[in-house]
């Protein structure tokens, strides 16, 4: 489709990268009355709104955000308390009889959009890959692009505050939410986040981390108490978006719907204490929808807005709360002057949305990105010398599985596994309406070679046997469908997959599994298929990068990002209810974090259990040796240097990764990932790999320290591993 962008601008584009200091808001002059706010007239001209000082690009954002609040009324200060009254300055009234006086003079139109895996519920967009594909390059560039893609989008779109990304720890791979967020391990959640959030808002676009914290289940998870001691919570849920505060910049914090140790998220006093205190967050800490359920212990505890429409900071109930001396005109003040210079500040009041939305804002730059996630994201899990695949001339390939197809087979189609389902009347959150099927792809791709494709649905487990005994190689697809609302029951197959994929190694040995989950996967069939390939939920590119990756075009690369275990037994929340779900007390699910740190592979190494398949596991077409590994510190620094080397016949790349063991006086579970990087090498070369920790990696993302009252680094010997397959290293 045509592109057209059609851009009414207030003033040339002035975007602040720098952050100021988290400090209190300044004083402001004392606020008029609600019935002094002005009068609704035509809106100013460019020219008229360069009059204010709030539209001053000369000035810092500071300065701006107190001259726009000092020349606001009470009730128009309240209006950026609530997202729709803030980003809507020109409607004066809410449900419920909520009124606002109009908004002071050139303040922005501002429209949030969700979307940690691409511009959801909106029609003309690039359907990238779920957000646990983007953890599985392990490629902080490649999120960084994919951020900056999603939020031009965004903008072309008229939305200008995208509710992404998303972060948790990976406490148990039955959350639905799972392929939302970035896997299991701290520093790769943060690092990622970061980049995300840094490529977001190089477009004048605001990021916005969510959920804060400790919100990793669906069920139950507005009446639900996530308990936990301080140090879990720092070392394993606040870290990770302590290392996307410090190294991303986002403007904005999403506060979460359960409780943190009985205390609702949004009126914990952790907001403060925590997040903006200690962690230095100086932007604007909003609501989830519906996790308000206070005035005064909100706004009291450091929430700034509340999303979607006005119901607990309404100017009644703020007025009350202010009259009764719950809360304080410094409060208030404070929360709005957060909001404007996070406004300011990110650019949304120097460029305007556009007059005339574009109907397709997707490009071929940005399906490139969406393609390349998909390839670098997907992971072969298991490889005995089936992959690639290299037909010979009239060979036939047997691709079984409705997934495969874009033709539904009871509802089920590539479509299904694209992005994440979604409970709202629409079976994904992103439309994938470009999207390119496996079959497609891998037909047009085998007859490169001059083989054929025979297609099976697999609903009927005979006709799909007869379908691969037929064949030289089947490729059988095999998907698990989860996302918000509701956590799955089990990791099993859905779909009567693993019948599907038994009955169709039965008929062939050379057998391929492509799996599409948003999560970990028990696999009964494992011994009996030589090669299995982890897709995760690959958006719209799928078939391209599917067939590049089968018949080798590709060179697999990706790493888990959570640790695979080999039943659900095993995982760290099934010792008890009380630790999964929880168990309901006076209404309220009281979920027991007793696994402390042992929370992905920290649970498998400190229990001695064997996974499935392990965090950062990932196998390649080429074969890489690890060699010569030097470890020193020197001037507050640990220097990490190792010789990898690519044996194998194939160019390909390696993420490297360095493990630290600190000192047995910390308690630390296990061993802690510190450093990674891809590499990538051509047949024969070497390369030294530096995986150095500065001094402000250390300091910022606390890499060998523990928490203990506050972040300590302990006397003793510190271990360091290095390699490629974390349960394997070598070094």
């Amino acid at each position: 489709m045509r592109r057209t962008l059609v851009l009414a601008l207030l003033a040339p584009i002035a975007i602040a990268v720098t952050a100021a200091p988290a400090s209190a808001a300044p004083a402001l002059a004392s606020a008029a009355p609600a019935s002094a706010a002005p009068a609704a007239s035509a809106a100013p001209t460019a020219a008229e709104c360069r009059t204010y000082p709030w539209m001053d690009t000369r000035k810092s954002p500071e300065k701006r955000a107190q001259a726009l609040l000092a020349a606001s009324s009470q009730h128009q200060k309240y209006r950026w308390l609530v997202e729709q009254p803030a980003n809507s300055p020109q409607q004066t009234e809410w449900t419920g009889g909520v009124v606002y006086p109009v908004q002071v003079p050139c303040t922005p139109t501002v429209v949030y959009s969700d979307g940690p895996d691409g511009v959801r519920f909106t029609p003309g967009v690039t359907a990238f890959p779920a957000t646990i594909a983007t953890a599985a390059t392990f490629n902080q560039p490649l999120a960084y692009a994919k951020g900056a893609a999603q939020a031009t989008e965004a903008f072309d779109k008229g939305k200008n505050v995208l509710l992404a990304p998303g972060l948790a720890g990976g406490r148990t791979p039955l959350s639905g939410r799972t392929p939302e967020y970035l896997g299991e391990d701290p520093l790769l959640t943060g690092l990622l986040a970061a980049a995300g959030t840094k490529g977001i808002q190089s477009r004048g676009v605001l990021a916005t981390l969510k959920h804060y914290v400790a919100n990793e289940q669906e069920v139950d998870r507005q009446t639900s108490s996530s308990n936990a001691d301080e140090r879990t919570l720092r070392e394993i849920y606040d870290l990770p978006f302590e290392i996307a505060v410090k190294r991303g910049g986002p403007e904005s914090v999403m506060c979460s719907y359960n409780q943190i140790n009985h205390v609702y998220a949004c009126e914990n006093a952790r907001l403060n204490n925590v997040l903006k205190d200690d962690i230095g967050f100086d932007g604007y800490v909003m609501s989830d929808f519906g996790s308000v359920h206070s005035t005064a212990p909100s706004l009291v505890n450091g929430l700034d807005q509340e999303l979607n429409r006005p119901i607990w900071f309404t100017p009644a109930r703020l007025d009350e709360a202010l009259a009764a001396g719950l809360i304080t005109q410094k409060q208030i003040d404070a929360a709005a002057f957060k909001v404007v210079r996070s406004y300011i500040r990110g650019g949304l009041f120097d460029r305007a949305l556009p007059a005339t939305p574009v109907e397709d804002a997707s490009t071929n730059a940005h399906k490139a990105i969406a393609r390349a996630t998909a390839e670098q994201g997907s992971v072969l899990l298991k490889n005995n010398g089936l992959l690639p695949l290299n037909p010979r001339r009239n060979d036939q390939i047997a691709v079984i599985g409705a997934t495969a197809s874009s033709t539904p087979t009871n509802g089920v189609s590539a479509s299904s596994v694209c992005s994440l389902p979604w409970r709202f009347g629409n079976p994904t959150t992103l439309q994938c309406e470009d999207l390119v099927s496996p079959e497609t792809s891998i037909r047009a791709r085998a007859a490169r070679n001059g083989a054929t494709v025979a297609f099976d649905n697999g609903s009927d487990l005979t006709a799909a046997a007869t379908a691969a005994r037929n064949a030289d190689v089947a490729v059988v697809f095999a998907y698990v469908r989860m996302g918000e609302f509701t956590d799955l029951t089990d990791l099993r197959l859905q779909g009567n997959g693993d019948a599907l994929i038994e009955a169709v190694a039965a008929a062939n040995p050379r057998t391929v599994v492509v799996l599409q989950t948003g999560s970990a996967v028990e696999m009964p069939w494992l011994s009996r298929v030589p090669a299995v390939l982890e897709t995760w939920y690959a958006g719209e590119q799928m078939g391209p990068a599917v067939a590049s990756l089968l018949f080798g075009d590709t060179n697999p690369s990706g790493k888990l990002p959570m640790t695979f275990p080999k039943s659900l037994a095993d995982t760290p929340t099934a010792g008890s209810a009380a630790q999964y779900p929880g168990v309901v007390t006076g209404g309220i699910r009281q979920v027991d974090y007793n696994e402390g740190l042992k929370v992905g592979y920290r649970w498998y190494d400190s229990q001695g259990i064997a996974p499935l398949f392990p965090f950062g596991h990932g196998l390649s077409y080429t074969t890489f040796k690890y060699s010569d590994l030097r470890v020193s510190a020197s001037r507050g620094e640990v220097n990490i240097r190792v010789r990898l080397t690519n044996t194998g016949r194939r160019s390909g790349t390696e993420v490297a990764q360095a493990y630290a063991t600190l000192p047995a006086s910390t308690g630390e579970p296990s061993k802690r990932l510190v450093s990674f990087q891809r590499v990538t090498l051509a047949p024969g070369q070497s390369r030294t790999v530096d995986l150095s920790l500065s001094r402000s990696d250390l300091a910022d993302l606390h890499l060998l320290q523990y928490w203990s009252g506050g972040w300590k680094t302990a006397h003793g010997t510190y271990g360091v591993q290095v390699g490629g397959v974390r349960a394997n290293f070598r070094l």
